[in-house]
C-alpha cells in the first residue's frame, strides 16, 4: 500500500513539472510574437548603429513594371519604400524644404535646372548614384570613391591626381551628357548627395587655392582672373601687390559681378553659390553632407547609398574639417562692414538652406 501511494504522488509530481514546462513554452511563444520586429520578420536583425531616428519619411518609388533595368533603384535607402535617416539629417532635409518655400528668400534659394547645374552631377549608374559637385568641401575623395565604383579603377590608391578631375579619363559621366528622358529618370530615382561647408570658409579657402597657392596646371586665376578682378575692384589703385582678399570680396559682394563673370567663363565654379550649382530647392536630395561633420556623414553617406560595403571615404587628416572661426575673423578683419554685408546678401541663400549662422562681426 505504502509503495503505491509513493508511485500515485510521483506520477503527480511529473505530470505537475509537465504542465509548468508546457506553461513556460506557451508564455514564451506569445512573448515572442508579440515583441517581434514586424518589419525584420524572416530577415537577419542588423544592430542599428545611427539610432537618433524620431519618424519615418515615406519615398514614392514606381512600381518595377514601369521601368527599365537600369532605372530600377538600389541601395538599403530605398528598403521597403522607406528611408530611415538620423534626427540630423532629417532636420537638414526639413529646414531645406521650408526655406525653399520662403518666398522672400526665393530669389536667392531657387534657379533652373540648367545645363550648368547637370554638367556639376556626376553619375553612377552602376550603383544608381548622383553626386553634385561644390568645389572647396572636399570633393575630390568623393569623386575618387565614385570612380572606384564606377570601376574605372580597383581601389582609391590607384587613382593618378592627374585622372582624377580628367573627365575623359575618370569614368565619370555627367548628368549633361544623357537625353531629356534619362536625366528625369535618375533624377527621381537615383541617390543624391551633395557636400557643403560655412559659405565664408569656402570662399577663403578658394581664394587661398586659386589666388595665393595657384596650382601650375591653372595659370588663368592669377594671371586672367586676378587682374580683371583688380582693375575693377581695387580701391588703392598704386597698389602693386596680387589680387588681395578685399579686392576679391568687393568682386563677389558687387551685385552687377556677372558682367564680369562672363569673361571669366566656367572657371568661376569655385566661388558660385550652392543653390547656382546644385538647384537644392528643385532637385530633391537624399542627403546633404556638412564638411565640419564629414567625419560622421561620409559612412553615413556611403551606408544610406548602399555601398558601404564596397569602398570607404579616405581617411581625413585631423582637424581639417573643423570651422576655423579664427581664421574667418582674421580674413574679414580690415573689410569695410559695407563689403562684408554686400557679400553676405549674395550668399545668404546658402547660409539660410543650410543652417549657417550669420557671422558675428556682421552683428556686432
Amino acid at each position: 500500500w505504502l509503495v503505491s501511494d509513493n508511485m500515485h504522488h510521483q506520477w503527480l509530481l511529473l505530470a505537475a513539472c509537465f504542465w509548468v514546462i508546457f506553461m513556460f513554452m506557451v508564455a514564451s511563444k506569445f512573448i515572442t510574437l508579440t515583441f517581434k520586429d514586424p518589419d525584420g520578420y524572416g530577415a537577419k536583425q542588423e544592430p542599428l548603429i545611427l539610432t537618433a531616428v524620431t519618424k519615418v519619411e515615406e519615398i514614392h518609388v514606381p512600381e518595377r513594371k514601369h521601368w527599365p533595368e537600369e532605372f530600377q533603384p538600389t541601395g538599403k535607402a530605398f528598403s521597403g519604400n522607406l528611408i530611415r535617416q538620423p534626427l540630423v539629417h532629417m532636420e537638414r532635409l526639413e529646414l531645406l524644404r521650408n526655406v525653399c518655400r520662403d518666398t522672400t528668400l526665393r530669389n536667392l534659394s531657387h534657379t533652373a535646372v540648367s545645363k550648368f547645374v547637370l554638367d556639376r552631377i556626376f553619375v553612377c549608374d552602376k550603383h544608381k548614384i548622383l553626386f553634385c559637385q561644390t568645389p572647396k568641401v572636399g570633393n575630390t575623395q568623393w569623386k575618387k570613391v565614385l570612380i572606384v565604383l564606377n570601376g574605372a579603377f580597383s581601389s582609391i590608391e590607384e587613382i593618378p591626381e592627374n585622372v582624377v578631375h580628367d573627365h575623359e579619363k575618370n569614368g565619370l559621366p555627367r548628368l549633361s551628357s544623357f537625353s531629356d528622358s534619362e536625366i528625369k529618370k535618375r533624377l527621381n530615382l537615383y541617390f543624391k548627395f551633395f557636400i557643403v561647408r560655412d559659405p565664408f570658409e569656402r570662399l577663403i579657402s578658394a581664394f587661398k587655392d586659386k589666388f595665393v597657392h595657384n596650382p601650375r596646371f591653372e595659370p588663368w586665376y592669377r594671371h586672367e582672373i586676378a587682374p580683371g578682378i583688380i582693375r575693377k575692384y581695387r580701391k588703392n589703385r598704386t597698389e602693386t601687390k596680387g589680387l588681395q582678399f578685399e579686392d576679391f570680396v568687393r568682386y563677389l559682394g558687387d551685385p552687377n559681378h556677372r558682367w564680369l563673370d562672363v569673361q571669366f567663363g566656367d572657371h568661376i565654379i569655385h566661388w558660385v553659390t550652392y543653390v547656382e550649382l546644385c538647384a537644392p530647392c528643385e532637385i530633391a536630395y537624399s542627403v546633404i553632407g556638412h564638411h565640419e561633420t564629414l567625419e560622421d556623414d561620409a559612412p553615413y553617406i556611403l551606408k544610406a547609398a548602399g555601398i558601404d560595403h564596397l569602398v570607404s571615404y579616405p581617411t581625413i587628416p585631423p582637424g581639417i574639417t573643423v570651422y576655423n572661426k579664427t581664421k574667418v575673423e582674421r580674413y574679414f578683419s580690415g573689410i569695410s562692414k559695407r563689403d562684408i554685408r554686400r557679400l553676405y546678401a549674395r550668399f545668404e541663400g546658402d547660409f539660410k538652406l543650410f543652417g549657417y549662422r550669420e557671422p558675428d562681426f556682421l552683428l556686432n
